[in-house]
């Protein structure tokens, strides 16, 4: 069962980037980790990857009105930084959103949902300079395609989200 309050946000399925700048008179992207690293098990194996195969790691937060709101965990195989991916290594403080939903070929698998604790990998990197630590996080993830290639977003909502407007 979904947290009602991040309900909506969960289960949007237009672009959240587009929706967090319509609601933030302020948004901006903080990067914080690109790096090449091999994914969780469970990343590589919705991504078709080996245990062996490195991604590029992208961990950014999503900021409404100078408030983390979302922390967001992408993965990103070698062999999808090409073609018209080519350059979403390289995005810096821009949202990756905007670019996988500006391309109409672009598919997207259906959400999964997971309350994640304060054990999870995830969790703690999402709170990462939050004063106050919730019990919990709601996150949400799904696999971006775009011929053959394939991206997987993970998004870890933040207190701030349902707290401001």
């Amino acid at each position: 069962m979904l947290s009602h309050l991040y309900r909506t946000w969960l289960i949007e399925k237009g672009s959240l980037t587009a929706r967090l700048q319509q609601r933030y008179q302020h948004f901006s992207v903080k990067p914080l980790i690109v790096k090449y690293a091999k994914p969780t098990l469970d990343e590589a194996g919705l991504l078709h990857m080996t245990a062996n195969d490195a991604a590029l790691i992208r961990e950014v937060f999503l900021i409404g009105n100078g408030q983390p709101v979302v922390f967001a965990h992408s993965v990103l195989p070698r062999n999808s930084l090409r073609g018209e991916w080519r350059g979403l290594g390289k995005l810096g403080n821009k949202p990756l959103g905007a670019t996988l939903f500006a391309n109409l070929e672009v598919k997207r698998t259906p959400l999964s949902y997971k309350k994640l604790s304060p054990n999870h990998a995830l969790y703690q990197s999402a709170v990462n300079g939050l004063i106050d630590k919730p019990a919990f996080l709601w996150a949400r993830r799904s696999v971006f395609n775009l011929n053959c290639a394939n991206i997987m977003v993970t998004e870890v909502f933040l207190p701030h989200l349902v707290a401001t407007v």
